[in-house]
Order: structure tokens, then C-alpha cells, then sequence
């Protein structure tokens, strides 16, 4: 690495760092180019030769809060053998941690970052990997890696149809409903549509969910 990149991660980095302690501070909703500019104290055009919205900003220091959830779904994924369990068990523990805290999920997975979001996290996890993997599993590296929410659900539980436990169509089906009802819920709950704790709102999510993969492997 040459020591203008060395240089430029370096900003980048420091420009991110900025927002998680302002996200910390005051909320996800007060982060504004400003605002990381007066923390990392720099002008606001310095930070436009690094990032090209304030959203990325947001979608980068977002995905530090994701290693509260990196952490825990090793334990999840292991307490079941087939591949249907253990997607439904990386939807238990992806619920939980969503609708802990929905505005940094909603920041990486939903907000608008234009028009090539995966290269924006292809990018992260270059500089950050040593933080983020840790000892996982392929399998498990390819979840947390995935910035598309349908790409990470269809990668499990498609296990599922190669042992003969779903049909191509029922599966494709259940993951397209899964993602969409966690999508509706965290929305929901977002705009107070419906006054639901962190723990209701996952319960009532699986619920969802479960009974979705019910029907369609019943149905087979």
C-alpha cells in the first residue's frame, strides 16, 4: 500500500470515527456533515474528498454496531444441525439485535446510499476485517459480508432445497416473505406505528417468520 492510500484510509477512518462518537452522543438522527466536521476538525469540503454523501458516513459508522450481533450468532448457529433451523436461528438473533437498535440497521440496510451500496461494504470490511471476522465460519463470513438482507437470507436457506427440504420455488418464496415482513415490522416500529419493545417486536417478527417456513415445508 502506497502512503497516499495509507494516507486516505487513514482519513476515511478518522472521518468515521467521528460519526460513531457524535451517533453515540447526541443520536443517529443528529449526524450531519457539520457536525462530523466540527468533531474531526476539519471543514466540511475536506470531508466531500472522502464521501460523497453524509449517508455513507452514517452506513459506515452504522456497521460498527454490528459486532454485538457478529459476536453472538456463532452461538446461534450452532444449536441446530439442519439447514432449515439454522436459518430460521440467524433470523432469531438477526431480530433481536435489529429491533435493539432500529435506526443503525435501518441505516445499513434500508436507507438510500445510491446506486452501488455493495461496493460501499466491500470497501469496509477491506479496512476493518480484522475487527469484524475473528474466528467464523464460511458460512457465518458470508452473512455478516453480504450487504443485500435478500442475498444473506437466500444463502442458508437455500441448504435447505440441495437436501430436499424445500422446493427452489418454496424457497425462493420464504425469502422473499421473510425479508419483507422484517422489513414492515422494523419500518413500524421506526414510525411508532406500533408502540412494540425491542423483544416484542422480534417475538412477533418470528412469529411471522416461522409460520411462513411452516406453510411452505408443510405444504411440500
Amino acid at each position: 500500500m502506497s502512503n497516499k492510500e495509507i494516507q486516505m484510509q487513514r482519513m476515511w477512518q478518522y472521518f468515521v470515527d467521528a460519526t460513531v462518537e457524535i451517533i453515540e452522543q447526541k443520536g443517529i438522527e443528529n449526524v450531519t456533515i457539520r457536525e462530523i466536521a466540527t468533531k474531526a476538525g476539519y471543514n466540511s469540503a475536506t470531508i466531500y474528498n472522502y464521501f460523497q454523501e453524509v449517508s455513507h458516513l452514517i452506513f459506515f459508522a452504522a456497521l460498527k454496531y454490528l459486532n454485538k450481533y457478529i459476536e453472538g450468532l456463532p452461538e446461534y448457529m450452532e444449536k441446530e444441525e439442519n439447514p432449515l433451523d439454522k436459518y430460521l436461528l440467524s433470523w432469531e438473533s438477526f431480530c433481536k439485535h435489529s429491533f435493539e437498535d432500529p435506526e443503525i440497521y435501518y441505516a445499513i440496510f434500508l436507507a438510500d446510499l445510491g446506486e452501488n451500496p455493495e461496493e460501499l461494504l466491500k470497501y469496509y470490511y477491506n479496512v476493518y476485517q480484522s475487527d469484524l471476522y475473528g474466528e467464523v465460519s464460511e458460512d457465518i463470513k458470508t452473512i455478516i459480508t453480504d450487504y443485500n438482507l435478500s442475498s444473506r437470507s437466500r444463502n442458508e436457506l437455500y441448504k435447505s432445497v440441495q437436501e430436499g427440504m424445500l422446493s427452489e420455488e418454496a424457497a425462493a418464496i420464504i425469502n422473499e416473505r421473510t425479508v419483507l415482513v422484517w422489513q414492515g415490522m422494523l419500518i413500524t416500529v421506526l414510525n411508532n406505528r406500533r408502540h412494540l419493545n425491542a423483544d416484542e417486536a422480534a417475538e412477533k417478527t418470528m412469529e411471522h417468520i416461522k409460520g411462513i417456513v411452516n406453510n411452505y415445508t408443510l405444504a411440500k
